[in-house]
């Protein structure tokens, strides 16, 4: 127990002074984490309307696939991409293993299933005879594409929350693409790591207190955002 509370005391003095290193780790979280969220939804937004749209042949295949991707090992996507990223891989000479682009790829693909299955649960979830209304008032394929959008954002904003919680709270991936390179590629989650494997408690808690915090604020004003419209 005391070695709990000299670590919480430890980390309340850490995030009081504003430590530099802390609060560049929390940025580059933030902003990796970010990066990866957006970039799953432009992946996974138009995938997952297009599937919810059209039919073709294996179509439950690819459906099986991204739905089996929402709870793709992190693990996985870490050992894929190094290899693919290693010098004597194929992409090797991009230069990308042990960087925060390889991360923010990493966690591109971690978060690409989650948006995409949830874009296709919510559009599908639509009443049918809404697409035929729009398309009876004379809206264009891009009006009804938006239209469409709009009615499921409710499941959209939960595909936002969902994919962001999944990255920022992921280390494997990270630890194998990104490695802990102090100043450079340490996220909140494999400092964390680091932290307790060194011993240094008082780092680790603050790491880990600024990891909660940070989620909860995000998911907090996506919630909010979720929530707001008109009330019954």
């Amino acid at each position: 127990m005391d070695l709990i509370w000299d670590g919480l005391r430890q980390s309340f003095w850490l995030l009081v002074r504003g430590d530099a290193r802390v609060y560049e780790i929390m940025l580059r979280s933030l902003l990796a984490s970010g990066a990866a969220t957006l970039l799953a939804l432009l992946i996974g937004v138009p995938a997952g309307t297009f599937l919810a749209l059209r039919r073709f042949p294996g179509r439950a295949l690819v459906l099986s696939a991204v739905h089996s991707g929402m709870g793709l090992p992190p693990v996985v996507v870490g050992l894929v991409l190094s290899v693919l990223f290693w010098r004597t891989g194929p992409l090797g000479d991009l230069g990308l293993l042990y960087t925060v682009r390889a991360i923010v790829i990493a966690q591109t693909v971690i978060a690409t299933p989650i948006v995409t299955g949830f874009t296709v649960a919510g559009i599908q979830a639509l009443d049918p005879r809404l697409r035929l209304q729009i398309l009876a008032l004379g809206a264009s394929r891009l009006q009804l594409l938006w239209l469409l959008l709009k009615e499921a954002r409710l499941p959209l904003m939960a595909a936002v929350i969902a994919a962001f919680g999944a990255v920022i709270s992921e280390v494997g991936a990270a630890i194998q693409v990104g490695s802990i390179i102090r100043g450079e590629t340490e996220l909140l989650t494999t400092a964390t790591v680091l932290a307790t494997q060194r011993g240094d408690f008082g780092l680790a808690f603050a790491l880990s207190v600024i990891l909660l915090a940070l989620v909860f604020c995000v998911n907090a004003v996506f919630t909010l955002i979720q929530q707001r419209g008109p009330r019954p």
